[in-house]
């Protein structure tokens, strides 16, 4: 699919990450690191504006208009590794594959362009949706913490994936 960009967050853009944090069908998935008020998320903008290398909040857009986003942190700065996470699509653009081709120019980011040796997820258990993808876009599956995080009341198992900078397909 063309017409899909990667752009790094900015602050006309709070209103829109925030709506798709929040939103109902897709807060539940999300981890405990998404912010929950506009202020929050202006500063998480900031911050991926500041610390370019260690933090990115950045927005997918199709054809010019918001269809979802994606972040990253450094999670260990000597061994070049990445952890991928809060990933969302507008529910307006679901079913089209722009995830799948999202998520790729965006493990092209953290491992090329940004020099990360590893890039890492941890998907809830029970997101079958989003364990099915991260395989689809090439992550590779190494385990489960088991009941690692307490979520919706309860204790959470979360699959374990990464994705190392020679896995990456050629373009």
């Amino acid at each position: 699919m063309s017409g899909i960009q990667l752009r790094r967050a900015r602050p006309d853009d709070a209103d829109f990450l925030l709506e798709l944090i929040t939103d109902e069908d897709t807060r539940p998935f999300l981890g405990g690191h998404a912010g929950e008020t506009r202020d929050d998320v202006v500063g998480e903008i900031g911050r991926s504006d500041r610390e370019p290398d260690a933090f990115g909040w950045f927005v997918i857009e199709v054809d010019g208009g918001r269809a979802g986003c994606i972040a990253f942190h450094r999670a260990n700065e000597r061994n070049r590794i990445a952890e991928a996470g809060r990933f969302a699509i507008h529910p307006s653009f679901r079913g089209r594959r722009i995830g799948t081709e999202a998520a790729r120019m965006f493990q092209r980011h953290l491992l090329v362009d940004l020099d990360f040796h590893r890039v890492e997820l941890q998907i809830y258990g029970f997101n079958e949706r989003a364990i099915a993808h991260a395989e689809r876009c090439g992550y590779v599956r190494e385990g489960v913490k088991r009941k690692a995080y307490l979520k919706h009341g309860e204790w959470q198992d979360a699959v374990v994936f990464s994705l190392l900078q020679e896995e990456l397909p050629d373009e």
